[in-house]
């Protein structure tokens, strides 16, 4: 069973996405945080396996908030997904650099929501792979020169080949058909570069895979 914590201060749209939530068989809402404060300290309570977050929220917003959660290796296996009203928000790509594992927008479908909540715990694939690969690639453009990232001179070649491909938003399986190989084996290329690179999550990796330079704004492989 999933359990999901709801961070949002407004109470009609967290009643939305309880009902959708509990409606589903294999995951449940295990509580609601009306601001930054409460969801941090529902996450050390309840120890959810995801987070929807909401960026603006009073007293601690979601992007502190997102912090705190990421930052407490006490609860490295909660994943923060980030809520936004809009697509193109600087603050959630700040939020990703601080371990948030993806974003998705408030007027999302339904099943887009529900397929987020089940990928992000499997680790399978980055939320909103177009948008994301769009907000990151426009903060990078507008960064320095790229730096070398820890860890990057030990991956193999392959490695280096599958942080690209995760950083242009494909899933395992569509890294598996570009590079002609089984899922399992691309999806275990993935998980040593992660681990290699101490990334918390493909979102981080592909932060890493912009900032190193590995992969260039516009880029597709």
């Amino acid at each position: 069973m999933i359990r999901v914590l709801l961070a949002d201060d407004q109470l009609l749209v967290r009643a939305g996405f309880r009902a959708l939530l509990d409606a589903q068989r294999d995951i449940e809402v295990a509580g609601e945080a009306a601001d930054g404060e409460e969801a941090v300290r529902l996450v050390r309570e309840l120890s959810p396996d995801v987070v929807l977050m909401d960026i603006r929220m009073p007293r601690l917003d979601g992007l502190a908030a997102t912090r705190r959660i990421t930052g407490d290796e006490r609860l490295n296996g909660v994943k923060v997904v980030m809520l936004t009203t809009f697509e193109l928000d600087e603050y959630v790509f700040e939020a990703i650099r601080s371990g948030a594992s993806g974003f998705l927008v408030k007027d999302t479908e339904p099943e887009e929501l529900l397929r987020a909540v089940r990928a992000v715990v499997e680790g399978d694939a980055l939320l909103s792979p177009g948008v994301t690969r769009r907000l990151i690639a426009e903060f990078a453009a507008r960064s320095k020169a790229p730096t070398d990232a820890a860890g990057l001179g030990e991956l193999t070649e392959r490695e280096r080949e599958v942080m690209a491909l995760v950083g242009i938003g494909l899933s395992n399986d569509e890294i598996a058909r570009r590079l002609v190989v089984s899922p399992l084996t691309a999806k275990t290329h993935v998980s040593r570069t992660m681990v290699k690179l101490g990334a918390r999550d493909r979102a981080q990796l592909v932060v890493l895979a912009y900032e190193s330079g590995l992969v260039r704004p516009g880029w597709l492989g």
